[in-house]
């Protein structure tokens, strides 16, 4: 299941010929039969944002989408005039066959980067997934695979409120980095809210889990995440409780994109405790995340504490406040560094489980914040030296 288990919502995922790869599926389309078309929205701050990028955020801005199309095999990002005409063609040729207007059509593309896609097949797919939709599991799971270009799995959410179902799908597995990550994801819900309340709920939940995943630093032309409302439940829900469920939504596929990461061997995470403020413990954390050095031990099951505290002591202190010779680093439940120097000795650590958390404590106040990463693997150098979506 995925963005059909809400009710009101169609889809359909097909082969158009677009990717590298000659038999996988490169071509979704997600539906908003209605009776309601509320959308929000959350995109890449990357000043090279895509031409699919630059038109969604545009057709939904007034908070109305009746559709989306996502692609893989190429990215449609730094392709000028021409490649937003593509995103504009794809939202027209979708809303002539859905009779809506083009708009109202939302569109997605993820792949190599400064190459025009080809339109031919894009059409063409189009049309064929326009002819498979279905409001079924398998074409949720369809969509799903539609969209994955290094990905080795769909990632895929639905939980049940009161009276109201969200479900969702997301693909991204490398250049991920906090501010979204590489990454489409689509959340769509059947209860009765507004394009404001979407808004709102989606901007608080993506903060918290696609802005705090990290797998090597690299920020996406293309990210999108979008979340849409048939009202077909006619349920207005809790606000507290569809907010919850919404960031249960974003946190389940954010931790599923780290446990699919290119080539990882590991999943990491840090958090950092005893902050003065949330933003410092969060500027710490990610630090900590960023470090190559620090993946890398990790891969080679070390638990080397100093790549911790020497990324950590790269934070400026006008960003966070903490005194050096206070601060304690635990590996996998063991004390390594204490009060910054050596706690018990890193033999103990068992390096061995999937998971793996690092706990910082500052001891300079009550606020806590935590990133996801992974380690970097052999596998990441040579997905990435041998990329084609």
């Amino acid at each position: 299941m995925s963005v059909t288990y809400a009710q009101g919502f169609s889809a359909a995922g097909v082969n158009a010929g677009i990717s590298a790869k000659p038999d996988k599926k490169d071509l979704a389309l997600v539906v908003n039969d209605g009776p309601l078309d509320a959308v929000a929205g959350v995109f890449t701050p990357n000043r090279f944002r895509a031409a699919p990028v630059r038109w969604t955020s545009a057709s939904v801005a007034d908070g109305h989408a009746k559709a989306v199309v996502l692609n893989s095999g190429g990215a449609n990002a730094c392709t000028g005039q021409a490649g937003y005409e593509q995103s504009s063609a794809t939202a027209k040729a979708a809303a002539q066959l859905l009779g809506a207007d083009a708009n109202d059509i939302a569109v997605c593309s993820t792949g190599l980067i400064g190459e025009l896609l080809p339109l031919k097949q894009i059409l063409a797919g189009v049309q064929a997934a326009y002819g498979t939709l279905a409001a079924e599991d398998q074409a949720g799971v369809d969509a799903s695979l539609a969209i994955m270009t290094t990905d080795t799995t769909p990632k895929t959410f639905t939980a049940q409120g009161t009276g109201y179902r969200i479900g969702g799908m997301v693909k991204g597995s490398g250049m991920i980095a906090p501010q979204l990550a590489t990454m489409l994801c689509v959340i769509t819900t059947d209860a009765v809210v507004s394009p404001g309340q979407l808004q709102a709920a989606l901007g608080v939940a993506a903060d918290r889990s696609f802005n705090r995943i990290d797998v090597d630093g690299c920020m996406s032309t293309n990210d999108t995440v979008l979340l849409m409302a048939s009202g077909a439940s006619q349920v207005e829900p809790d606000p507290k409780e569809f907010n919850d469920l919404v960031a249960q939504a974003c946190a389940s596929l954010a931790r599923q994109i780290i446990g699919d990461a290119e080539g990882a061997s590991h999943d990491v995470r840090i958090t950092v405790f005893g902050a003065k403020s949330e933003d410092e413990a969060l500027t710490c954390a990610r630090a900590i995340a960023a470090s190559n050095l620090l993946k890398c031990a990790i891969y080679g099951n070390d638990p080397n504490w100093g790549r911790v505290v020497s990324s950590l002591g790269t934070v400026p202190p006008e960003r966070a406040v903490y005194d050096a010779d206070e601060v304690d680093v635990a590996i996998n439940g063991i004390k390594v560094c204490d009060g910054g120097k050596p706690g018990r000795d890193r033999s103990e650590v068992d390096m061995t489980p999937r998971e793996v958390h690092i706990d910082v404590d500052l001891h300079a106040g009550g606020e806590q914040a935590t990133v996801w990463t992974d380690d970097l693997t052999n596998d990441y150098v040579h997905i990435n030296a041998d990329y084609e979506s």
